[in-house]
């Protein structure tokens, strides 16, 4: 704490996680990198590929350069996010845009009975406030302006090594001036967990796809009761239901349902 009262961070978590999408409650994580950091050094890293139990579309595989074949024997984020709560401890999280991992973590958590809440750090933030108005706020471009090595972007555990490094160099530049940036805050995130999918909305939604000789875009074991309902409502609104037809249309169309991975014949 420094002569002003201000609670000085000098331990924390640099976290990234690479997603599906960017709705938590829609889209699924698929790759975590974490650092466990104290004194300004990095004491543990953590990483994990991740099941996101659905096929990857194109564009998320080119954004991230994971593919089906890196994550397909990985586990689900309910079986490891045990794992990155432990190894989080009681410290506060930090990251690039810190709430889009919060949100998507803590969903994950409340998923498994896990009561997750956190104080955080957001290099967004900081940049925000120190780097030039036109300058671009994006992590790689704000690593590149403080001259700052992050290795090779848009993969969970180089960006977190990229906040990670930009902070301290922000730290180093700018803390004695306004040491008030440098504050943890409260992350707030409200969020109720999710019912797994019932016996029946898995045979309706099964009944479905089989009648239009649709190939599953999700394991249907792992879908909860809104994800199931949704996908179904999907299914009816492209191809009918059972027995008929949407709106005329082809039933043998292969169309794309938004935040599923894709409808496939």
């Amino acid at each position: 704490m420094d002569s002003k009262g201000y609670r000085m961070v000098n331990a924390y978590v640099a976290i990234d996680v690479e997603t599906t999408g960017l709705n938590p409650k829609k889209e699924k994580i698929i790759e975590i990198g974490a650092l466990r950091v104290r004194e300004g050094k990095v004491e543990e890293e953590f990483h994990r590929f991740v099941h996101p139990r659905r096929a990857l579309d194109e564009r998320i595989a080119a954004l991230t350069k994971i593919t089906d074949d890196m994550v397909k024997d990985s586990p689900g984020i309910e079986e490891i996010i045990g794992e990155v709560v432990e190894f989080c401890q009681d410290l506060p999280i930090l990251g690039h845009q810190v709430m889009f991992d919060y949100r998507f973590l803590k969903r994950a958590a409340v998923n498994q009975g896990i009561e997750w809440e956190r104080e955080g750090i957001d290099t967004l933030k900081l940049c925000r406030i120190f780097m030039p108005e036109g300058e671009s706020k994006a992590l790689p471009q704000a690593c590149r302006y403080y001259q700052v090595d992050m290795g090779d972007n848009h993969r969970a555990l180089s960006d977190a090594y990229g906040a990670h490094a930009l902070y301290q160099e922000l730290v180093r530049r700018y803390q004695d001036k306004e040491p008030q940036r440098f504050c943890a805050v409260r992350l707030n995130y409200k969020v109720k967990r999710e019912q797994p999918a019932s016996k029946r909305q898995k045979e309706r939604l099964q009944e479905l796809l089989k009648y239009h000789k649709i190939k599953s875009p999700v394991q249907i074991g792992h879908l909860t009761r809104n994800e199931a309902s949704r996908l179904t409502d999907e299914v009816i609104s492209k191809y009918g239901r059972i027995g008929e037809r949407a709106g005329g249309r082809d039933v043998r169309e292969v169309r794309k349902a938004p935040g599923s991975g894709g409808l496939k014949h």
